[in-house]
């Protein structure tokens, strides 16, 4: 499990930074923006499905049901994660993936 680290966009144009997903990474609650976070997606020959796990919990202590992104083989998805996805407990959303293969992120506050 590794700690992803966002970064801003600004006005004079931001150089994203790439980063190598594990099966399951966390994003803290300061790496936020006061709408959340965009993950952008990158697939290069082999299809993940990436999950924001949902940090609610039913009446006996169970997570929500998350719904998977299906990322194609070779391709780009924008994924929203709201400040809502912060476990409470913890302090972090966890983001899963299905295949780490040819997979790569860049994480934006937003």
């Amino acid at each position: 499990m590794a700690a992803l680290t966002s970064q801003s966009a600004t006005t004079t144009g931001t150089t994203p930074t790439v980063i190598t997903p594990t099966a399951s990474d966390t994003i803290a609650a300061g790496q936020f923006g006061p709408n959340g976070c965009e993950l952008r997606v990158i697939t290069t020959g082999t299809a993940s499905n990436i999950t924001v796990l949902d940090p609610g919990r039913t009446p006996s202590g169970n997570p929500g049901t998350a719904t998977a992104l299906a990322a194609p083989a070779t391709g780009v998805r924008r994924l929203l994660i709201p400040r809502s996805a912060i476990d409470p407990a913890t302090g972090v959303a966890t983001v899963t993936s299905s295949s780490q293969t040819g997979l790569t992120y860049e994480l934006f506050r937003i």
